[in-house]
């Protein structure tokens, strides 16, 4: 069954009771003991701030060294997509009405019976312990971040007014990967923009490369609207 369907029919047949922890608390304490700063050796590509980016490193340090990190980046990835398509899972995550309890036992089960690791489990047991799983999405991101880091990939975010055609886009890739050099590797992440009017933006890391015909209109313009020195002519 489809992680989508497990979701449905899970959520429908729990009630707001008391639920035991049980086994549960025991999972919430391995996964802390597998994030402990002391004993992590794990070495993290990239330093991120704030709630979101304390789960995704204590994440990834548990994943990691857990040897797992692939196979976690692809679990979490699948429930920011769940929580995406099925309302009545997007409503439970973000609804703080429900038991602490609760929350814990119904996601424990709804990923079991998926088959997720028991570091997924764990964690996301912890967020919905801890009130966090409404925000699964933006800690997925900064978890990606973290992936892509370890295994030098750049994201690179290209906007256009249209799909770029395949050999184009194969093209501009190749021109990426000349750019960032040996030891990287050139994600491209396609947004389309029609007001941008044509041409396309690349942005990677902390650069942007504005070649649209709206940001050289607007420069045309610019200098069109500035004073003429006859006296230069």
């Amino acid at each position: 069954m489809a992680l989508s369907g497990r979701l449905r029919s899970v959520l429908c047949a729990r009630s707001a009771g008391a639920w035991s922890l049980g086994k549960l608390s025991t999972g919430l304490r391995t996964f802390a003991i597998q994030t402990q700063p002391t004993e992590a050796k794990v070495k993290v590509p990239l330093k991120l701030f704030g709630g979101s980016g304390n789960y995704a490193t204590a994440l990834f340090i548990a994943s990691t060294k857990a040897n797992a990190l692939d196979k976690v980046e692809a679990e979490i990835l699948d429930v920011v997509e769940a929580s995406k398509r099925s309302p009545r899972f997007s409503k439970f995550i973000k609804d703080m009405s429900i038991p602490k309890k609760t929350r814990v036992k119904t996601v424990t089960e709804i990923f079991s019976e998926a088959g997720f690791s028991d570091i997924t489990k764990n964690f996301l047991a912890v967020l919905a312990g801890n009130g966090r799983l409404a925000h699964i999405d933006r800690i997925s991101k900064r978890f990606v971040e973290l992936t892509m880091a370890q295994r030098g990939e750049v994201k690179v975010i290209v906007t256009t007014v249209i799909p770029l055609p395949a050999e184009e886009e194969k093209e501009l890739k190749l021109t990426m990967q000349d750019i960032l050099g040996h030891g990287k590797t050139a994600k491209l992440e396609q947004k389309i923009d029609p007001s941008i009017l044509g041409g396309l933006v690349v942005e990677f890391g902390n650069k942007v490369f504005d070649m649209s015909i709206k940001t050289r209109a607007k420069q045309m313009e610019k200098l069109l609207r500035e004073p003429i020195n006859f006296d230069n002519l």
